[in-house]
């Protein structure tokens, strides 16, 4: 089962693996906070400064992020025909773990968010 939390919310029993998803980690973060720290899987500092400052609307923001998550890096270059289209393989890893235990995915916004990155995370997950 894969859930979304706060970072900064109480630790439960049934998190899980707590996975930090997002660029940074955040100064004066204990590590005691989350089990793993993934930065590949938070939206770029670029992306996240645009629609944190209302440069972008969330839907913008939404497709770009998605977009983000399955940008070929520079090891695809190198290769000709075997290609890691970005995170693909990581979400398929973190849904085949989801369904034997619990994963809980982190940010830094609060909890009751309404528009957050985790979220859609989560579904991107859920998909691969």
């Amino acid at each position: 089962m894969i859930k979304t939390r706060s970072v900064q919310s109480e630790i439960r029993k049934d998190d899980g693996l707590r996975i930090l998803a997002t660029r940074f980690r955040g100064r004066g973060l204990p590590s005691s906070k989350y089990d793993v720290w993934m930065p590949s899987l938070g939206p770029s500092e670029q992306l996240l400064k645009a629609v944190m400052g209302g440069a972008i609307e969330w839907k913008t923001f939404v497709k770009r992020y998605r977009d983000e998550l399955y940008l070929d890096g520079p090891i695809d270059e190198r290769s000709e025909t075997i290609k890691n289209h970005g995170q693909k393989s990581t979400l398929r890893l973190l849904r085949a773990l989801g369904q034997k235990q619990h994963i809980t995915l982190l940010c830094h916004c609060v909890e009751d968010a309404k528009e957050c990155h985790r979220f859609l995370l989560a579904k991107e997950i859920a998909r691969a």
